[in-house]
């Protein structure tokens, strides 16, 4: 489960609100750091309806691969609290990470296509620095 609370990464979230209004495309840059050869969330994907229930999660497609590293999307349970109108939640999303290769330090990049339910489409340029001190910033 990933709690909203303690989600370390530099990013804003991207939750699709049913609504005819997002049929739209935009470009979201993304930033997150950490450790080399491991596991940086580099975003998360969601579907909260206005009556604090999930709808349809997005279909993600990458565009750009990482050229030092890997990009894998798992599936897991998100709760929140104090979101928007809803005072608690537990939704089902997915989660992005970033794996660099095992010598890797520096500034590697990754392209995604996040499209959602109600016809919004998201360009995600997601630049990770891999190594130089602790991982992930806390939001």
């Amino acid at each position: 489960m990933v709690s909203l609370a303690t989600f370390g990464v530099s990013f804003s979230l991207a939750v699709a609100l049913m609504s005819s209004a997002w049929a739209q495309t935009a470009t979201v840059e993304r930033s997150a750091k950490g450790a080399a050869a491991a596991n940086i969330r580099v975003g998360l994907y969601l579907n909260v309806k206005p009556d604090c229930t999930s709808g349809p999660l997005p279909a993600i497609r990458l565009l750009k691969p990482p050229a030092n590293g890997t990009l894998t999307i798992r599936r897991g349970n998100v709760t929140a609290t104090n979101y928007k109108q809803c005072l608690a939640l537990e939704v089902p999303g997915f989660v992005a990470f970033y794996k660099s290769k095992p010598d890797f330090a520096g500034v590697d990049s990754a392209t995604i296509e996040v499209r959602y339910p109600a016809g919004r489409t998201e360009i995600q340029r997601i630049s990770i620095t891999v190594g130089g001190g602790k991982g992930g910033q806390k939001i």
